[in-house]
């Protein structure tokens, strides 16, 4: 009777299966860069599977955090393994959203609204979830990490010290810190499930843009045999290229003052998030203001919302207008060397160095706005 249920074409779920998944109008030209969407599920599926069973066996105590990620590593079956996918499989998802953005941004697709912001707050959330995680080992970076970041909270007026030692739990990061970041730490994922899930409905709802920006109505073909085969392709290749730099450099992306276990009494020489933060880092330390640099940490993510505001062109794409490609590889060069920025001290050349290409990087944005009016007044 089972069988019969789920054979019939009319069931509700087999309907989803084949509006989203098995006949789903997808457009015949689009390439390989229009599979980071499905790689990202996968670094999801390897962090929820690798962090719930690193959960097993951790400890949220101050006292306790840095001898259990090494007794995980050393003395758990198979702990190195799930240890060293879970810190570089945070690497690999954010190399993954960030190519993904880099697309939408090159083949103009953040016009979908919906899709584009749901996608920002997606990249928030996993922003927040990293630096979380980034203070359970509750090594020397784990600390004062934590400390810097979350000291930038006491910016905001009025409320700023209060809620900030709302967060700590104390007068300073401890013990209650500790538990509250592997509580939120271990809820968010499930939330960025969610999330993931309104942003494909709003996908599927609206359909994939291409790289020529053809008429959405037109050369369609489904997605199911041929893109999902592009797709398993697309995981293989990830899947293996992940695999040999685990095991040939687990530890090449980590800063070697986390293994050393906390001390509020030494300070590092040099304090600094993970790779895929420098470039907000860099932005921050270049103005010397606290709360000007709080607010232009917060712009250099929140300015992605603005984006399909700004998008008044009446030919999408960037095939005919070669200076917008430019300007897109040099804002790529701008983020690179922001993050290059960002591991340095803050010293000379590097102060003013920071301040010239954060200014750039924002230019990047209202440069764009312009640029599309030109357009708009040649095309006409």
């Amino acid at each position: 009777m089972k069988k019969i249920l789920f054979s019939n074409k009319t069931h509700p779920l087999m309907k989803i299966l084949n509006n989203n998944i098995i006949k789903l109008p997808t457009p015949s030209n689009i390439s390989f860069l229009w599979n980071f969407g499905s790689l990202m599920g996968v670094c999801l599926a390897i962090q929820l599977i690798s962090g719930i069973l690193l959960s097993m066996h951790y400890s949220a105590n101050i006292n306790f955090s840095f001898d259990m990620m090494n007794h995980i590593y050393r003395n758990v079956n198979y702990g190195w393994m799930f240890r060293i996918m879970h810190s570089n499989g945070a690497s690999l998802f954010f190399i993954c959203i960030y190519i993904h953005i880099g697309r939408n941004i090159y083949y103009e697709s953040f016009q979908n609204k919906m899709t584009w912001n749901s996608g920002i707050i997606i990249l928030f959330m996993l922003m927040a979830t990293a630096f979380m995680g980034y203070v359970l080992p509750w090594g020397q970076m784990s600390y004062w990490g934590a400390t810097v970041i979350t000291n930038l909270i006491s910016v905001i007026p009025y409320i700023g010290n209060m809620m900030t030692q709302w967060i700590w739990g104390g007068f300073s990061i401890n013990n209650a810190t500790l538990n509250r970041f592997f509580s939120i730490h271990f809820i968010l994922p499930f939330m960025i499930m969610a999330m993931i899930m309104i942003h494909l409905i709003f996908l599927h709802n609206e359909n994939s843009n291409n790289p020529l920006n053809i008429n959405k109505t037109m050369d369609k073909i489904q997605f199911t045999p041929y893109f999902m085969w592009k797709d398993i392709l697309g995981i293989i290749v990830m899947i293996m290229m992940f695999m040999l730099f685990m095991m040939k450099f687990p530890f090449l992306l980590n800063d070697t003052d986390n293994f050393i276990e906390s001390n509020p009494l030494v300070t590092p020489p040099h304090i600094q998030p993970e790779w895929y933060f420098l470039f907000a880092y860099a932005i921050l330390r270049s103005i010397p203001n606290k709360m000007g640099g709080v607010i232009a940490l917060m712009m250099s993510i929140m300015i992605l919302f603005f984006m399909p505001f700004t998008l008044n062109k009446k030919i999408l794409g960037n095939n005919l207008f070669p200076l917008t490609k430019f300007m897109f590889w040099i804002m790529i060069i701008n983020f690179l060397i922001l993050s290059w920025i960002g591991q340095n001290p803050v010293e000379y050349p590097f102060i003013m160095t920071g301040q010239i290409f954060s200014i750039t990087y924002f230019l990047y944005f209202i440069m764009l706005n312009y640029m599309n009016s030109l357009w708009n007044t040649l095309m006409k």
